[in-house]
């Protein structure tokens, strides 16, 4: 990702922009042919004096000046007369990025994927392995594993969704003249612009949007929702990483999450960064949400924001993706663990499953208060929830030993957690 948002891509990408400039310009005669031909084999990187046009950027401020008096040096006299001709600094810029986009986007969609087929693989696997689902960090009722990593693809699908929404509105370029009228082109500006695009295997806009930054900031709020999912995922793994609980790891190799003082400790050490850039994606929204509010037809200082603001999203996503899609491919989930740390305390998580076995007998309130009253036994004095409800007569008369064992089972009350991992994984062959 830092290859596709280095300075050479993004120069390569301007010629590319030029180029099909020129091509759009001489197919409808407005530049002769032999200009534009002549300007395609000029537009090479190495052609271009790299130190002279750092040089005067640090003069004028902006990098398409200076870049296109380097390529116009590179051509003869008569080709130079028809470089950028009839283009505006902004028109190649957005465009440029834009085409950075598409690849940087390839990237992660391709990690997207491979995240989204790592999760499938868990929930399918683990449809049936049953784990205690915890609310407010408390043991709470059974859930499968299947079912947590399930509820994980489910928002990571929601998020290629959205990027297929969003592609067709980002993917369009533009190149419109100083205040964006095609005033230097005439009545031909349109159909340069769409014959231009067409040979960037880019979308039209219907009106030009040198000031209209939505669509940007919505890829940005995109990647941080994706960032923060990714985030939530790390941060869970990182929990049930702690030693008094030892569900789940990340993958382990010699050496890896290694402390400088602690021989014994393997650190989640692929989660840590995870979770940073989901913090750091958010302030990243703000700064993009930022560059919509602009002034006349050329704001002063959001194209530098955005500088600043879209290539670090894309690495630092691309990053977020690459360690998320290695820890999920590898993850270590220890089952006989999670059976153990269904009897924490004796079994009282499974509670709520003998209150809802009494309810039909008695009413859910009364058998609410009957339990409520034997988990108090049971943790005021050490026994487990079993020996609590069969020291309680008025529960003991109601349930014998085999429909209190069949209870207190974390097998059997765990709902439609299997179904609706189904149906995830159904959604996952239709998309």
């Amino acid at each position: 990702m830092r290859s596709v948002f280095s300075d050479k891509s993004r120069i390569k990408a301007w010629l590319k922009t030029e180029v099909a400039l020129a091509n759009a310009q001489a197919a409808l005669h407005i530049i002769p042919i032999e200009a534009a031909e002549s300007i395609a084999v000029a537009a090479k990187y190495e052609n271009l004096n790299l130190e002279a046009m750092k040089a005067e950027f640090d003069k004028v401020g902006f990098p398409i000046l200076p870049f296109v008096h380097q390529l116009t040096k590179a051509c003869d006299t008569e080709t130079a007369r028809w470089v950028h001709y009839g283009a505006t600094t902004q028109d190649i810029l957005d465009t440029g990025t834009v085409l950075q986009m598409r690849e940087g986007l390839a990237i992660l969609e391709n990690d997207l994927q491979g995240t989204i087929e790592a999760l499938a693989e868990l929930s399918q696997k683990h449809r049936n392995t049953v784990m205690a689902g915890r609310t407010f960090q408390q043991l709470a009722a059974p859930i499968t594993f299947g079912y947590k990593s399930a509820i994980w693809l489910d928002e990571l699908l929601r998020h290629k969704e959205r990027l297929q929404q969003l592609k067709p509105r980002l993917m369009v370029g533009q190149c419109s003249g100083a205040v964006g009228t095609f005033a230097t082109l005439g009545d031909k500006g349109i159909l340069v612009q769409q014959k231009m695009m067409a040979l960037l295997e880019l979308e039209v806009p219907a009106i030009s949007w040198h000031v209209a930054r939505d669509t940007w900031a919505e890829l940005v709020s995109w990647m941080a929702i994706v960032a923060a999912s990714l985030g939530k995922i790390a941060n869970e793994i990182g929990i049930l990483m702690r030693s008094e609980i030892g569900e789940l790891s990340e993958p382990f190799e010699i050496g890896r999450g290694a402390s400088t003082t602690l021989p014994q400790k393997r650190n989640p050490i692929a989660c840590e960064p995870i979770i940073a850039n989901a913090h750091r994606m958010r302030e990243m929204v703000g700064s993009q949400l930022s560059v919509m509010i602009q002034e006349h037809e050329r704001g002063i200082g959001p194209m530098h924001l955005e500088w600043l603001v879209i290539p670090d999203a894309f690495v630092l996503l691309s990053g977020s993706l690459s360690h998320s899609r290695y820890i999920l491919e590898n993850l270590v989930v220890d089952t006989d663990r999670m059976k153990a740390n269904l009897q924490l305390n004796g079994g009282l998580i499974m509670s709520e499953a003998v209150m809802m076995g009494l309810a039909p007998k008695i009413g859910k309130k009364k058998a609410h208060d009957l339990v409520y009253k034997a988990a108090a036994t049971a943790q005021d004095s050490g026994i487990s929830l079993k020996e609590a409800l069969s020291e309680e007569e008025a529960i003991s008369g109601l349930l014998n030993s085999d429909e209190l064992d069949n209870l207190i089972n974390p097998l059997n009350y765990v709902g439609s957690a299997g179904a609706m991992v189904d149906a995830v994984l159904e959604k996952l062959k239709m998309n």
